[in-house]
């Protein structure tokens, strides 16, 4: 019976040690899906990334000062920063991870998580960040070669050299971060190249290259495509040039990233220099891969593609550089699907932007980030983030959990303002939100609207006739569905205040002059807290 009891203090001796470091490990972070919403998952929870992606040549010790100065301005709470393939491997074989150690070092410093981007094989779809090595060797690390026959600024997608030094870099890469992240989870997603592809030639048409294209299309892409075999100009005609090169594309990078998880399983994207449609760029009368996008990327007629065939890239994200609203929110639909979350890893730095930040929540985004925002405006040193993303981030931070958590619930919608549309409903079932952009709203008249259509509203349900209401240059009435406000309906209480450490506070009751004419809302960053009733 001793020795039974002993074995029995020993066994749970054992299981104490060996489940006690689990409770208290830190979950990696991982992307989760509920009725088709998807959350990223950091210490457990949903995170929103209010990200700023810094310059390309700023992850550098000299820089970082400048960027820390500008991610706590912008109140982001994630910094974008490059890995750079021509700096941790400088000579074959032998790796340099200080600058590395010190960008995440920096962040812990700064109380940011980063998003790490690869500028691997292809960066804007050229080789401009591959070793100087790689870049003087075309005969071991073959180009893409134009129709002409002329050799491009792109190593080749065709190439089972090329892949397999990426790959040993990026390996390695991941093997470090490992290392030294592997437990803190400073790191959240992991970028897999830049803006992929070829400019310069919609595909390679080296001799070998050319052979290949002759042949049959392969059994996984018919499949995929739902084609009948043949050539690939039989199958896929005038899109053949480009399929053929996204075939290539898309299979070299989800090797890389199927590696890359191997030693550092965490969520990996890749983002996309879109095509953009001829309705904003008139000039552009028809599609050009290679000119005027890099050939082979996941662009709107491609995602199908990338999306079976690199298994390994759990996120399609577009960079959004237009303005004009349309063409924006027809970008973030395309890449809002059921097999892929919203994310938006690139977006312009100014003013014209920051609105679209609130349509991307309306749409389910995990996170959102404007480029280059230690130095907007063109390099000038101290220059500071503009001030529309940094007012939204300053709104949404302190909460940015609990926006997080109701996205994912699909508690939240948005509302933003479209030129010559100032006024908008929210449907929340047996209650309605009438939005209206744009001061003075007196009685009985319209919105005026905003001069450059500028006005943004969020409203999330807490409960049945509970609701979190932000936003900017707009007020917003609750009411019956079929009713005005105030017909059986009237505001019970509203609060201003804001979550502090996941707990609602109070700073004031509003009411009179405050409500009467709704909830208005100016360029101050203010968050109410409503309750309904009804009589």
């Amino acid at each position: 019976m001793r020795k039974t009891a002993l074995s029995a203090l020993l066994v749970a001796f054992l299981f104490a040690c060996t489940t006690i470091p689990r409770a208290l490990a830190v979950d990696a972070p991982r992307l989760d899906k509920k009725d088709g919403r998807y959350a990223l998952l950091v210490e457990g929870r949903p995170f929103l990334i209010l990200g700023g992606q810094i310059h390309n040549s700023s992850a550098w010790p000299s820089e970082l000062p400048e960027v820390w100065q500008s991610l706590a301005a912008l109140d982001a709470n994630t910094v974008e920063a490059p890995a750079y393939w021509e700096q941790i491997e400088p000579e074959e074989g032998h790796f340099d991870f200080s600058n590395l150690d010190q960008l995440v070092e920096g962040a812990r410093a700064h109380h940011l998580h980063m998003v790490l981007l690869w500028f691997g094989t292809w960066k804007n779809g050229n080789m401009q960040y591959v070793p100087v090595w790689v870049k003087t060797d075309p005969k071991r690390f073959p180009r893409m070669i134009r129709p002409d026959g002329q050799p491009t600024d792109v190593l080749s997608a065709n190439s089972r050299a090329n892949l397999d030094a990426d790959k040993t870099a990026f390996t390695a890469l991941m093997r470090h971060l490992k290392q030294i992240d592997g437990e803190q989870h400073t790191i959240l997603l992991v970028q897999v190249e830049n803006e992929s592809g070829g400019i310069g030639s919609v595909r390679d048409f080296s001799p070998g290259s050319n052979h290949e294209f002759a042949g049959q299309v392969p059994a996984d892409l018919l499949a995929l495509a739902h084609k009948q075999p043949g050539t690939w100009n039989q199958v896929f005609g005038a899109d053949a040039d480009e399929v053929f090169q996204a075939y290539h594309q898309a299979k070299y990078m989800n090797e890389i990233a199927e590696a890359g998880k191997k030693e550092f399983n965490i969520p990996y994207y890749m983002n996309v220099w879109v095509s953009h449609p001829t309705v904003e760029l008139p000039q552009r009368q028809v599609e050009l891969p290679g000119i005027l996008y890099p050939s082979g990327g996941a662009v709107q007629h491609l995602i199908w593609l990338w999306k079976g065939l690199a298994p390994s890239i759990d996120i399609i994200g577009p960079d959004l550089y237009t303005t004009d609203f349309s063409t924006y929110k027809e970008l973030i639909q395309t890449y809002h699907r059921p097999d892929n979350p919203l994310w938006i890893p690139e977006t312009g730095n100014s003013e014209s932007y920051a609105k679209f930040f609130f349509y991307a929540l309306g749409q389910g985004a995990i996170g959102f980030s404007p480029f280059g925002v230690d130095h907007p405006d063109g390099n000038i040193a101290g220059s500071q983030p503009h001030a529309g993303h940094a007012r939204n981030f300053a709104l949404i931070g302190p909460m940015d959990r609990e926006i997080a958590q109701l996205e994912f619930e699909g508690k939240l919608k948005t509302s933003v303002e479209e030129p010559g549309k100032p006024e908008q409903e929210l449907d929340f079932g047996e209650w309605q939100a009438a939005v209206a952009f744009g001061f003075p709203q007196a009685d009985g008249r319209n919105a005026p609207g905003t001069r450059d259509a500028r006005g943004v509203v969020l409203v999330a349900q807490l409960g049945p006739d509970e609701f979190l209401v932000t936003g900017f240059d707009a007020s917003v009435k609750f009411h019956l569905p079929g009713k005005l406000p105030n017909i059986r309906s009237q505001i019970l209480t509203a609060e201003q205040g804001s979550y502090v450490n996941g707990v609602w506070k109070m700073t004031r009751l509003l009411n009179g002059d405050e409500v009467d004419r709704g909830l208005r809302f100016y360029q101050q960053p203010e968050v109410v807290r409503v309750r309904m009733g009804k009589f």
